[in-house]
């Protein structure tokens, strides 16, 4: 990746996470909880508070409700410590609000999700033009989360195609027809699917072992330059064209969440092939950063910390 280069996250399905943690919680019950924690939301923003985290300085450009605007630019400002440039295109309406329920004490969770509706013929052109303005050659754009298909499929993959256009290199990070279409048009140079993503794209049953994974990444490379795979709780392999890694973590602990996971995975890699331009030592850093988010340590420690106290195996396959 290019030094010199921006980090770009795109998202068009943002949203709050409201999360509940409390203990022994069921159905029927009125019940205190121990935490509540509203942040901004939705894997493009996810991306970006992560690279923050860890230090490295990116721009967000997603679409955003213009009735909670306010609210985003603030929480930005706050959460990013400076290291987030906004560049969100407002748009007509307000931000879904989504809400996980964690019960500690059972170790469980529950994730209620609202559909988000700020896309439309309308804001995707709007947030067009803002990519026009905004993405130069050398930049990284990550396109995250859900994106519309149907009637809005062209004029998604189109924003594609504008940042391709600019000059910067493609990271998709989402699913469905979307997902496909850019792929099948050779736009990406990175794709990050976790493993039934990567079924729904390549049709034919994968098994969830590094062999059959290493296989269907394989098939990719033609299309795309690397293949990023979550596998939740099992780690994250790495195919490219000039060598495949496999690595997890090595120690056991309870995870308090598995919310947003993956978008510190492909952060973190992100980050690490900035500073070393290797797969292995990024997927290294991926791994560290998705398995702080886990444990709730993103929260509570620095990035530094995590660096020398979480422990990841990693290896060539």
């Amino acid at each position: 990746m290019d030094r010199d280069g921006r980090i770009v996250t795109i998202g068009l399905s943002p949203a709050w996470d409201v999360t509940c943690r409390g203990r022994d919680l069921d159905w029927g019950r009125h019940q205190n909880i121990d935490e509540q924690a509203v942040r901004p939301a939705g894997k493009a923003m996810n991306v970006s508070c992560a690279l923050a985290w860890m230090g490295f300085q990116n721009v967000a450009a997603v679409l955003w409700g213009g009735d909670d605007h306010d609210e985003i630019e603030a929480a930005v400002a706050r959460l990013g410590s400076g290291r987030i440039q906004s560049r969100m295109t407002a748009v007509e309406g307000r931000t879904r609000w989504n809400v996980t329920v964690v019960d500690t004490l059972n170790h469980r969770e529950m994730h209620l999700r609202d559909a988000s509706s700020l896309a439309s013929p309308d804001s995707l052109g709007k947030l067009g033009e803002g990519l026009r303005g905004l993405v130069r050659p050398g930049d990284t754009c990550v396109f995250a989360g859900a994106m519309p298909a149907g009637e809005l499929l062209t004029p998604t993959v189109d924003l594609v195609r504008t940042c391709r256009g600019a000059g910067a290199r493609i990271a998709a990070d989402t699913y469905g027809p979307v997902l496909k279409e850019v792929v099948n048009a050779g736009l990406a140079w990175m794709i990050a699917p976790n493993v039934e993503e990567l079924r729904e794209l390549l049709g034919p049953p994968i098994d969830d072992a590094p062999a059959g994974l290493v296989e269907a990444g394989r098939t990719l490379l033609d299309r795309v330059g690397m293949v990023l795979i979550s596998r939740g709780g099992q780690g994250a392999l790495v195919v490219t064209k000039g060598g495949v890694w496999s690595g997890c973590s090595t120690a056991r602990r309870e995870a308090l969440s598995t919310v947003g996971c993956g978008d510190y995975l492909l952060a973190g890699f992100l980050a690490g092939l900035v500073e070393t331009g290797e797969s292995r030592s990024a997927l290294t850093r991926g791994l560290k950063a998705a398995t702080a988010r886990a444990w709730g340590w993103t929260e509570t420690m620095t990035w530094e910390q995590v660096e020398k106290e979480v422990a990841v195996s990693v290896e060539a396959l």
